[in-house]
């Protein structure tokens, strides 16, 4: 075993240095990875060959996918990513042919507020320090070929179409509806909306101009839904980057850079190889934020574990309502791929929350609500379920057996607990099981493993809650009033005239990928529970053309997020003896 347990247990960046890692050979050997497959990045990470796995093995049946989702969560997480990891190492313990995949941590809430995204304690994916920095470089070839998509429309709009020609953007872009966005991978909410192009000509074309996040770009989604080169290419060539005055459709083509993105990414589609505290093989492979974008790691990594392991375990963002929602009406529905199982993570501080015994607000500091969320309250646990049982019906309208994790925390009692697991079965959840791995690593997950592999086995049919030839607002309305609990829809009027432009396009038939706040199965984070009596506002809708879907906006929702007060990176510092990495978590 690569790590060695101690008590009490230490720092999730203290288990990861003294952790003795499999060379990457060697994980690869223990998926299935042939040495011509492998691309190695060092001596503990690499990128494997996508097109030569699927080709080898592309008569070989694909092994059962299993989502790990969540209730609604806090601000605290509710451990879903340990949950995820501590479930690989246990079924490889049960002597199963595992592999993880994930998503690639965002520079922005590793230095921010949540801090890395690599599981914790025992449970976690290696070498930790790599994969929540720079890893193998592909957040910034995406950050690139976003940018230099950014940068071709404004000198587009600048230049005439040959050297000399006086006639400036020939392509007649307005520069009042651009969509797309520049981009960088930190919290910066001074460059939500800034000037550019100031100071003469030379410098441009003055517009307002807006950065995203580049997790929450649209490069970054077609990123991780792409399912090959040729699909890449094509995805590229039809996004939309911006419109006429007259209406009409500038694409990424009509900007002769589509081809020079795909060159930039051409690599990068390559799934990342690493390995978990007990050396289980983990693709971490994609990065799309949950509430903006669809918040699943790559259809690729996906693919080719599937064709390499019996069952893949892989974390959806966030809660059912968001990236569980999303794997299925958004990259099940255009990838092909099929979830077998779907493990919803509960912590009984969050359910104690959801039934009013708090309320944390992002930011808080925890020591505000540390009494209430540590002391027993088994009404507040027991209201709290009602979250829980809604988010297992959410579950089963997708046609997907529902396992509930319980994420076990040092203050929990065994009555809290055992209320939990009651409450689960009774809502219908075809099992139950504790997560310890954070404390035990795959040890503290066997229960949920035996639980999990009998829920995978129970005849099912995953189904998708709209077809895609439904009008848009049917596919809004279908998720606002199936999902969220939302009695209607309620659309500004630029909202609704999108959804008569989109129509107009020839874009009804893409799918919708709703962008609201992860705190609330609603669009207002302060509603905790089952919020009823209410109308999802749409305040606006963009599409991702290339991405293949619509986002509605609901609510207040930035694709920027902005630095606390105390950022995460405060922490963070180079030993300069050593070279060794502290404070990152």
């Amino acid at each position: 075993m690569p790590v060695k347990k101690r008590r009490p247990v230490p720092s999730d960046i203290e288990i990861a240095q003294e952790a003795e890692l499999k060379t990457i050979n060697e994980v690869a050997r223990d998926a299935g990875v042939l040495d011509e497959e492998l691309i190695p990045y060092g001596k503990y990470m690499a990128k494997v060959d996508y097109a030569k796995v699927l080709q080898r093995l592309k008569d070989r049946p694909n092994g059962k996918m299993i989502c790990v989702t969540a209730i609604t969560p806090t601000p605290l997480g509710e451990g879903k990513t340990v949950t995820a990891f501590g479930l690989g190492q246990a079924l490889k313990l049960r002597g199963k042919n595992i592999v993880n995949t994930f998503r690639q941590p965002s520079k922005g809430p590793t230095f921010g507020i949540k801090g890395g995204a690599t599981g914790g304690g025992y449970s976690q994916a290696l070498p930790m320090e790599n994969i929540n920095l720079h890893f193998t470089g592909d957040v910034h070839a995406v950050e690139t070929a976003q940018n230099l998509c950014a940068a071709a429309i404004d000198a587009s709009i600048l230049h005439g179409r040959t050297p000399g020609d006086t006639h400036r953007n020939p392509l007649n872009i307005d520069p009042l509806n651009i969509t797309w966005t520049y981009c960088v991978d930190v919290e910066a909410r001074a460059l939500r909306d800034a000037m550019i192009g100031l100071g003469g000509v030379a410098n441009g074309y003055p517009r307002l101009a807006h950065w995203d996040i580049t997790v929450a770009t649209e490069t970054a989604a077609i990123f991780a839904l792409t399912t090959g080169l040729r699909d890449l290419r094509e995805r590229l060539r039809r996004t939309v980057v911006a419109y006429t005055y007259d209406g009409k459709a500038v694409t990424a083509e009509d900007l002769h850079v589509a081809g020079a993105m795909t060159t930039l990414l051409l690599d990068a589609i390559n799934p990342n190889l690493v390995q978990s505290t007990e050396g289980h093989p983990m693709f971490c492979h994609g990065f799309p934020f949950a509430n903006v974008a669809h918040g699943n790691n790559s259809v690729l990594a996906d693919l080719v574990a599937l064709k390499l392991a019996d069952f893949v375990v892989t974390e959806n963002g966030f809660g059912v309502d968001c990236g569980f929602s999303k794997m299925i009406d958004v990259k099940c529905r255009q990838s092909g791929l099929k979830a077998d199982c779907a493990v919803i993570v509960a912590s009984v501080r969050a359910l104690k929350e959801h039934g009013g015994a708090f309320h944390l607000r992002p930011g808080m500091p925890y020591a505000k609500v540390k009494e209430a969320a540590e002391t027993e309250n088994l009404p507040a646990v027991e209201k709290g379920c009602e979250n829980l049982a809604r988010n297992i019906a959410i579950v089963k309208m997708y046609g997907v057996p529902a396992v509930v994790a319980i994420n076990r925390f040092t203050p929990d009692t065994d009555k809290e607990i055992e209320l939990v697991r009651r409450k689960a079965l009774e809502a219908g959840a075809d099992g139950v099981g504790l997560s310890e791995g954070w404390v035990k690593g795959g040890e503290g997950a066997l229960e949920l493993a035996d639980e999990v592999l009998k829920a995978v086995e129970k005849p099912h049919e995953m189904k998708f809650l709209f077809p895609d030839d439904a009008p848009i607002k049917d596919k809004i309305g279908t998720i606002a009033t199936k999902v969220f609990g939302a009695d209607d829809v309620d659309y500004s009027p630029d909202a609704a005239a999108k959804v008569k432009l989109y129509t107009d396009l020839g874009f009804g038939w893409m799918t919708v990928n709703m962008a609201k706040t992860h705190l609330s199965l609603s669009h207002d984070p302060n509603w905790k529970g089952v919020p009823k009596n209410y109308k999802l506002p749409v305040r606006d809708i963009r599409a991702s053309v290339g991405a293949g879907f619509f986002y509605p906006l609901c609510g207040a929702v930035s694709t920027m997020p902005g630095l606390p007060t105390r950022p995460a990176f405060v922490d963070v510092d180079v030993d300069v003896e050593t070279g060794k990495i502290k404070g990152l978590f």
